[in-house]
């Protein structure tokens, strides 16, 4: 049942740069003028956001894709000399690895006020986007939903032998599993991901493969964030596919936010502040939130009304800037307890 090959980790900080570099390098051709944005957002979701920029202010942009972590570590390695001017992350722990390093400038107080104080660094290095919530999607067609565990930890039970999908390498996966060693203890945290290697968690390389592997009955169960099913419905509303929300005190409801920052090295940080005041208006907003179904962060405007209250969910928010110094730990971790992705 594994959606992928499981193998073991041998993947050196060299190697993780070279193939960021590969791949980011690939994306653009490069103009000197240009503000440049690293993005750990996929282009399909970012591209018509930053077109719309463009437009808007005369800014020209380049934009260079990879994953959130990769891009990260490339930053740091670059140092002073990289070129980007804008890191967007699918998630806050890659962020918050780069406000670590020194790699990120503070952002104006006007800026980050356009959010709850919760969804901002403490140290006004990055300010979120837009938000998601940790979720177990399962089949209603093969679960009843009585038989849905309280706690996240449970999925390690025998009883969830090859029942739930996993995204190991996935940015928000490897933030979940920080988040857990901060509030559950290592010994716990590794305990649950070597039950979760035991029970041979089918292991996908992100979390849409894991909805459409739920919803074709594939498997039964899968972790994901909950906007990635709200999609899959919209495209096929007959799908099986339902979220199940852990309680608001376990740590199966993380809620997750996407962040953006002024990298230290940037010599135009007011384009940049710009960019990030630009993605926090209410267009821009609107758009993440109808169109792909996330929670917007920016104050005063309203989520797609198909999504739950997120006051109500009432997910743990968890202190974000802890995420970022425990990165590279937690992906030693979840590789050491043998749940590697495809």
């Amino acid at each position: 049942m594994n959606g992928g090959a499981r193998r073991a980790p041998s993947r050196t900080l060299g190697f993780v740069l070279l193939v960021a570099w590969a791949v980011v390098a690939a994306a653009c051709g490069g103009s000197p003028d240009a503000l440049v944005v690293y993005s750990g957002r996929s282009e399909a979701l970012i591209s018509p956001l930053i077109e719309e920029f463009e437009a808007s202010s005369g800014v020209d942009v380049e934009v260079r894709y990879g994953s959130s972590a990769d891009l990260a570590l490339l930053i740091a390695e670059e140092g002073d000399r990289s070129p980007a001017d804008v890191f967007i992350s699918q998630s806050p722990g890659a962020t918050g690895f780069l406000a670590e390093a020194g790699m990120l400038a503070k952002l104006p107080g006007a800026v980050l006020e356009l959010t709850e104080e919760r969804f901002s660094s403490a140290g006004g290095f990055w300010v979120g986007i837009s938000g998601r919530i940790r979720v177990l999607v399962y089949n209603e067609d093969l679960i009843d939903p009585a038989t849905l565990p309280d706690s996240v930890l449970d999925l390690a039970d025998p009883r969830f032998d090859g029942m739930v999908g996993v995204a190991p390498a996935n940015g928000s996966f490897q933030d979940f599993v920080t988040a857990m060693r901060q509030t559950v203890g290592e010994p716990v945290t590794a305990q649950w991901l070597s039950g979760m290697a035991d029970n041979e968690s089918p292991t996908y390389a992100s979390n849409s493969a894991i909805v459409e592997a739920v919803g074709r009955g594939e498997i039964p169960l899968g972790l994901v964030n909950h906007y990635y099913n709200f999609r899959a419905l919209a495209e096929d509303p007959g799908a099986a596919s339902v979220n199940y929300y852990f309680p608001a005190s376990d740590v199966g409801s993380l809620i997750i936010v996407t962040a953006a920052g002024v990298t230290a090295p940037s010599d135009r940080s007011e384009d940049a502040v710009r960019l990030i005041s630009y993605l926090l208006d209410e267009d821009a907003q609107t758009v993440l939130t109808e169109e792909t179904f996330e929670y917007p962060l920016a104050r005063g405007i309203a989520p797609w009304s198909g999504l739950p209250d997120l006051n109500l969910v009432d997910g743990l928010t968890y202190n974000f800037d802890r995420l970022g110094s425990e990165l590279a730990a937690t992906r030693r971790l979840i590789e050491s307890n043998g749940l590697t992705g495809p």
